[in-house]
């Protein structure tokens, strides 16, 4: 029981051209002039960014029954570049390199589309494959294309979960947490997953969901010199099996963690957590989550990028870390240097102390067409009082290869 701590309150249209590449052609795909920016033509995606050029196919034919790249399309079957394994319906378009020659890498006749679909939810709707939609998954496996497989909503550890109020599909969050892309995000929260203007907002720093739970293996994560609790409670998660485009070399999305735990219970017991846990993991993930700081520190009060907040509360900063037994860390110098604007409308500045990270972003490799599953968790650390909220947005492939990493977003919007 922490009585002190409750004590305290605290596109342009383009025509499709299908076309048979000649040896002529062939020998000109080296640089790939007809798309510089490397993912070719690959139908029925939405866009992403790459720099790199490749192109691949050594027996590029004039026949259009004749799958030459190997990608399992040929122009008889809506490969618009069947000379570029990169390209064809199984594969996601890629915007156009600043000052660089447009293409329509997903041959669906339209340049750098940009797809939506999470308009008009409603912030209660509890159906998982609306709340894939308001990370702008978009596209629905059907088993061999690409997209969501499933969807589904469940416990930090895995089992199933009714989310309640734990999860919404939100238009905004507070006046600063806009939509990345689209029209609507997906808030998760170890309390009500509203903000203060909502009806059904919590109204105050904690309010229990869904009990305690099961963890998954190797969490919650301790924090280098704070050993934290062991025993998470209002839990929830989203959950998605998502098969990646023939194109795609990795993935990024965005989000932001904030949480009444900050910053007076910085290096405690009471260590919040946000994870992306990935099945199976990607190479440099830790328990499989990829979402953490340069120092390997998972999304908690105690990451290093926790920089939203009163910076005329910085004595409150690990103000109880001393009951821990151990040193407690310095204060983060500048200490808050973006103010606490961020929650504004929130809940989180109106009904106690707290602190926020503002935008971030993580990254991770994946192998083209692999199937694999994502499951974005929060809970509250060590007991259920001072809840933390995360929300995720602008989910997005990308052809570059990419490394594991989470960095601030370079233009909030």
């Amino acid at each position: 029981m922490r009585t002190l701590h409750l004590a305290l309150a605290l596109a342009v249209t383009v025509p499709v051209m299908n076309f048979a590449c000649s040896a002529t052609k062939r020998s000109s795909l080296t640089d790939d002039a007809d798309d510089p920016s490397g993912a070719g033509p690959g139908g029925g995606g939405i866009d992403l960014t790459t720099t790199n050029s490749t192109s691949s196919g050594t027996n590029c034919t004039t026949d259009p029954n004749l799958d030459d790249d190997g990608d399992g399309f040929s122009e008889s079957t809506g490969d618009c570049n069947d000379c570029d394994a990169n390209s064809g319906p199984g594969a996601v378009e890629v915007p156009t390199v600043p000052g660089g020659p447009t293409s329509d890498e997903d041959c669906d006749g339209q340049v750098d589309e940009v797809e939506t679909c999470d308009q008009g939810l409603a912030p209660g709707d509890a159906d998982p494959l609306n709340a894939a939609k308001a990370i702008e998954l978009c596209q629905k496996s059907d088993g061999t294309s690409w997209g969501v497989v499933s969807a589904s909503y469940v416990r930090a550890g895995g089992g199933p979960a009714s989310p309640g109020l734990g999860a919404g599909l939100l238009p905004a969050f507070g006046t600063a947490g806009k939509p990345q892309a689209g029209s609507s995000l997906l808030v998760l929260s170890s309390g009500n997953a509203r903000d203060a203007s909502a009806p059904d907002a919590c109204g105050s720093m904690t309010c229990n969901t869904s009990g305690q739970g099961a963890p998954p293996p190797g969490f919650p994560q301790d924090v280098a010199g704070c050993l934290g609790g062991t025993d998470i409670n209002d839990d929830v998660a989203l959950e998605v099996a998502l098969k990646a485009p023939q194109n795609a070399k990795a993935y990024s999305f965005d989000f932001a963690f904030m949480s009444f735990e900050y910053a007076e219970w910085v290096c405690t017991d009471f260590n919040d957590q946000f994870i992306a846990l990935v099945t199976p993991p990607p190479m440099g993930a830790i328990n499989g989550n990829i979402s953490f700081d340069s120092k390997k520190n998972p999304v908690s009060v105690n990451i290093a990028l926790f920089d939203h907040c009163d910076p005329a509360l910085k004595s409150t900063f690990g103000e109880f870390c001393v009951f821990g037994g151990g040193a407690c860390p310095a204060a983060p110098s500048p200490y808050c240097p973006n103010g606490a604007g961020f929650m504004a409308g929130t809940g989180f500045n109106e009904w106690g102390d707290s602190g926020s990270t503002g935008w971030l972003a993580t990254t991770a490799p994946v192998n083209p067409g692999e199937q694999f599953s994502i499951r974005f968790a929060i809970w509250d650390t060590g007991d259920a009082a001072l809840d933390s909220t995360v929300l995720i947005d602008n989910f997005r492939w990308t052809a570059d290869p990419g490394n594991i990493g989470t960095t601030p977003v370079d233009d909030p919007k």
